[in-house]
């Protein structure tokens, strides 16, 4: 038997996910009906040189957990061990998101600044919505250079409910989503 990514699914109260474990870290949580589905998970698959088997495991339990507190506005911070699946490039937007404190949001200008390069902005982006663990890593705080909601993963409905419980929103702003 070749190496295996253990997955469970998550029906959260904002939409189901797809959460993957790779040797005790999270490499997978991410919106399970998504457009980018199949390219996300066989980018997964393909660096980690593994399939798919669903099966509990604790750390996916955990996420489980924690990712409830959050949507209950009882947690904003996560404490989870974390495996990044993607390029070198990629990785380093990612550890940017991470960086986003909570209840703050940040354009794809501004985080491409904050990473040195400011003409990088298409690639910020591409690799913004590559993200394969939504939620924990906060792509969701990125916005549009005016302020407006754009492209996310789990939609934007889903995105401006993020927002919105972050407190980071106003809500009188977004009446046209």
């Amino acid at each position: 038997m070749g190496k295996q990514i253990k997955i469970d699914y998550f029906k959260s109260p904002f939409g189901e996910l797809i959460l993957g474990e790779y040797e005790g870290q999270l490499c997978l949580c991410d919106w399970r009906y998504r457009k980018m589905r199949s390219q996300i998970d066989q980018r997964i698959k393909y660096q980690l040189h593994a399939e798919y088997k669903e099966k509990r495991m604790a750390v996916l339990e955990e996420a489980k957990k924690q990712l409830l507190e959050y949507l209950q506005g009882q947690r904003s911070q996560f404490e989870l061990p974390l495996l990044l699946v993607g390029t070198e490039f990629q990785k380093r937007v990612w550890e940017a998101l991470l960086q986003i404190p909570y209840g703050e949001t940040k354009s794809y200008l501004s985080l491409s600044r904050d990473m040195g390069n400011e003409k990088a902005i298409r690639a910020v982006a591409a690799a913004n919505g590559a993200n394969a663990i939504s939620i924990i890593i906060p792509c969701h705080r990125i916005i549009g250079g005016d302020g407006s909601l754009v492209g996310y993963a789990g939609g934007l409905a889903i995105k401006k409910k993020l927002l919105e419980l972050e407190g980071s929103m106003d809500t009188s702003q977004l009446s046209m989503f």
